[in-house]
């Protein structure tokens, strides 16, 4: 398959600046899991919903990676990163900022020849925690 994983993780990066739509970038199974930085989602469907109301919600989206580490191994891919990240907040247009920590997993899928916006690399999970020092 062509699409690398690390490829479809800065694409999301991208996505997100850019306030395109990020679930097609999950894996649409109940065992998907998103975390965040407040909230904890589970299934394919929680996360979808959650995302589509941030884009919604959210604006001007700055990311910057730090150090990203991507290993494929037989059909799945882990990866690490820490993210400077930054967006308006829609309804208040308050201006957020954090310093992040993200990891998770992507599993390897058959990318179908019809479906255009398709990935052959999906995440399965994704966790996203400030980082702050004890």
């Amino acid at each position: 398959m062509s699409d690398r994983a690390e490829t479809v993780v800065r694409d999301y990066y991208d996505a997100l600046r850019s306030g395109e739509p990020l679930s097609p970038y999950f894996f649409e199974d109940e065992s998907t899991v998103k975390f965040g930085i407040s909230e904890s989602l589970y299934g394919f469907e929680a996360v979808s919903e959650a995302l589509r109301e941030q884009t919604v919600t959210t604006e001007e989206w700055t990311l910057e990676s730090e150090h990203l580490v991507v290993t494929e191994r037989n059909g799945s891919a882990t990866f690490a990163d820490e993210v400077t990240m930054a967006w308006t907040d829609t309804e208040d247009n308050d201006r957020r900022r954090f310093e992040t920590r993200w990891s998770g997993t992507l599993v390897e899928t058959a990318k179908s020849e019809a479906a255009v916006d398709a990935h052959e690399w999906l995440f399965a999970t994704m966790h996203v925690s400030a980082a702050h020092e004890l």
